[in-house]
């Protein structure tokens, strides 16, 4: 709707989506090392008000100048919000980290999944300013959040009570069969970081990757298909689902069968569905796109607990840093993307991302990072 009422180009699209993600992914790591060293669970009612402020604006916004600004502050509380959340979502898993990681991420993938209907069913045929009206689900989920941060603050001063006691007791010798403890793999602090790295590019290939569907694939089956922006919109809220079931599903096998294995076979499990999408009809390319949006969306939850596991200790941090990560690239790719569907045409945009996830071969070269109880 944007595109058509302010007449922007491919390359400003990818603007407004890169304004969105970068604001969020370089405050997130710093709001994540800030609440590391000081939990702040109301920070997740503040980081909503800040997006609910920022959509207000995207409702009225008469220039594109003030479309960026409106995306900026969406970033912002996005920022804000994730870091915290991520480690509320950790400390209620009961052990289960990749279920309740992926199963927080999909809120979010289902908030996504849902933006293309209510652009082809409320936006489209009412106008910008009916996005007021998106307002009373941000302030529901205000008050929400605000009983979560009550929840975490709680559960936060129970958790330090309980240190001091076992500190307390600790001066008492216990029995050598009462006494159990975890053994973790032995990294170095050079193969940690370079295990940092090549998450980064697998993250990488994903969000670039995922950024040509979520931004473009409606102007993708406009342009290829001929089809109305509304059956676009419905394909491209199809393929958000998809990635929302993913997302779920990554969570739960990988509490199964291991993080590392489910983020190896997502990356590069997906590449015989990118190499075929650009020569399909048009038949088989929405049924191509959920293969690929299930396939793929498995993997964050399971990077992001294997990076936990990784570094342990820095929840917030790893948190900030591979969801503001995985947001940069996700703009940055909608960025760069867009410039080249503007020079070379958006058809040939799919046929060179299709080789992103053999990316994924990197994979191999992760240690393992499951954790041993020995008594």
């Amino acid at each position: 709707m944007f595109k058509a009422a302010f007449a922007l180009t491919f390359s400003q699209v990818g603007l407004m989506t890169l304004t969105l993600q970068l604001t969020a992914s370089l405050l997130q790591p710093l709001v994540g090392f800030y609440t590391d060293r000081r939990p702040t669970p109301y920070s997740l009612v503040v980081g909503m008000a800040i997006t609910l402020v920022g959509l207000l604006l995207l409702s009225v916004a008469a220039t594109f100048g003030a479309l960026l600004v409106a995306a900026g502050l969406m970033g912002i509380g996005s920022s804000i919000f994730h870091p915290e959340s991520s480690r509320i979502a950790r400390m209620a898993s009961g052990g289960r980290h990749g279920f309740a990681q992926s199963f927080f991420q999909v809120g979010g993938n289902l908030g996504s999944s849902l933006g293309p209907l209510l652009g082809a069913f409320l936006v489209v045929p009412r106008g910008q300013s009916s996005l007021a009206w998106c307002a009373l689900l941000a302030l529901a989920a205000i008050f929400v959040l605000w009983h979560i941060g009550g929840w975490s603050r709680a559960a936060h001063a129970a958790k330090a009570e309980a240190g001091h006691e076992m500190r307390s007791e600790s001066a008492t010798p216990m029995e050598p069969h009462a006494t159990a403890h975890i053994a973790r793999p032995r990294i170095s602090r050079r193969r940690v970081g370079w295990s940092i790295a090549i998450l980064g590019a697998l993250l990488f290939s994903k969000y670039f990757y995922l950024a040509s569907l979520s931004s473009y694939y409606t102007f993708y089956l406009i342009s290829k298909f001929h089809v109305s922006i509304r059956a676009a919109q419905i394909d491209l809220f199809i393929f958000l689902a998809a990635v929302a079931a993913g997302t779920m599903l990554g969570g739960l096998v990988g509490d199964r069968i291991g993080v590392k294995n489910v983020i190896w076979s997502s990356i590069l499990g997906v590449f015989p569905f990118t190499a075929v999408l650009p020569y399909a009809n048009l038949f088989w390319t929405p049924i191509l796109t959920v293969l690929i949006g299930l396939v793929l969306a498995s993997a964050f939850s399971a990077i992001v607990v294997y990076a936990q596991e990784l570094v342990p200790g820095r929840v917030g941090t790893i948190s900030g840093l591979f969801f503001g990560f995985a947001f940069g690239m996700g703009g940055l790719g909608a960025a760069v993307l867009g410039q080249l569907a503007d020079i070379v045409g958006i058809e040939s945009v799919y046929r060179l991302c299709a080789f992103l996830p053999l990316i994924g071969l990197l994979a191999v070269l992760l240690p393992n990072v499951e954790l041993r109880t020995q008594n």
